[in-house]
């Protein structure tokens, strides 16, 4: 029997329900994105919260450990975990503990305003001894093995991924160098850690917005050495200045960064149909507009993996054989898109008429 067929009648209820009540869209939508997380559930963790220390007003850092009190998988530097927060809900966290440590997991999490929730959900609902269910570490923004020195930059709560990568370079005696930007002192997580030895000396702190930002940037980012290279992390709009700055100095190769999340004039850009076509079963599917090419695939019966839903965490990242893709994920650097050879089917969408994916 075709075991697709199960997920195909599924399908079919769901949309006949959702049409009957009138909410067609986001009924099917929510169905689809549930039958995903199910989908993943089998690669998660149990893990119990150790504690919660207050690193500033809105930054708490949470200690993870296994709940039945086995290993924790390893990792290294620039890793994240997905925690769920509800059956629907799974956000992803950079761990900035100390890297390939297995007895015990840190997460750091802003209370931002402007968050989807999850945030707050975390400073607000999860307490000392609550239990939290997590997925193994994936690692996008991973240190290479063979520069001769690191520059490593961070905004705000963008000091997640690079304190494990501090922690790492120290520990294998790499030349680096960690420059941090707050608004304040009072807003500066991990202060008093990279303030003291081992750290001190490759940390620098910098209270810098506007104007002054970018001279303190393109003071320390104006020359390129064959060699170094550049990882940064934090907002769009720090980010967007760091690119302006190192424009035509340092070349891609060089650089890596990791967003907080999508573009948001992207994600929001006008949408229109098209169809995929499926490399490896020549199926062809329509993906209607305002609905994503993994949604598509997944109402066809076709499994596909994603987490974030927002081309952040590269849970989705498939391969592309032909066709044109408008890009709209945080995830792919400017190379692989030039490349064209790779596509995050959560968000990022067709400029042609066809795409043809490697599945």
């Amino acid at each position: 029997m075709n075991s697709s067929l199960p997920s195909f009648l599924q399908f079919i209820t769901a949309l006949a329900l959702a049409v009957l009540t009138g909410l067609a869209w986001p009924r099917l939508r929510n169905w689809l994105r549930g039958r995903s997380l199910a989908q993943t559930a089998s690669s998660m963790l149990t893990v119990r919260v150790r504690r919660i220390v207050d690193e500033t007003a809105d930054i708490k850092s949470f200690e993870l450990v296994s709940a039945d009190g086995s290993a924790l998988p390893v990792w290294s530097a620039g890793a994240h975990i997905d925690v769920r927060l509800d059956p629907d809900t799974v956000r992803q966290y950079s761990l900035c503990g100390a890297p390939g440590a297995q007895d015990v997991y840190h997460i750091a999490i802003k209370n931002a305003p402007d968050s989807r929730g999850g945030s707050r959900a975390m400073h607000q609902r999860v307490g000392v001894g609550d239990t939290l269910v997590i997925g193994h570490p994936r690692n996008h923004f991973e240190l290479i093995d063979d520069a001769c020195h690191y520059v490593l930059i961070a905004a705000g709560i963008g000091i997640t991924p690079l304190l494990a990568m501090a922690q790492e370079l120290q520990a294998r005696g790499t030349s680096y160098e960690l420059h941090y930007f707050t608004r304040s002192i009072a807003e500066t997580a991990f202060q008093q850690m990279l303030s003291a030895q081992p750290y001190a000396d490759r940390v620098s702190f910098h209270y810098a917005v506007g104007a002054r930002l970018r001279d303190v940037l393109q003071l320390r980012l104006c020359h390129y050495s064959q060699g170094h290279h550049l990882y940064m992390c934090g907002p769009r709009r720090f980010t967007s200045v760091i690119d302006d700055v190192i424009a035509g100095i340092w070349p891609s190769e060089a650089v890596h960064v990791e967003y907080f999340g999508a573009d948001a004039a992207a994600a929001s850009a006008p949408s229109h149909a098209f169809e995929v076509k499926l490399e490896r079963s020549k199926r062809t599917i329509p993906v209607a507009a305002g609905c994503s090419i993994a949604d598509a695939l997944c109402a066809h019966g076709i499994s596909v993996a994603t987490s974030c839903r927002e081309g952040v965490c590269g849970t989705c990242l498939t391969g592309l054989v032909d066709g044109t893709p408008d890009h709209r994920d945080a995830f792919l650097s400017d190379k692989e898109r030039k490349a064209g050879d790779k596509i995050m089917i959560c968000v990022s969408r067709a400029k042609s008429a066809q795409l043809v994916l490697d599945i």
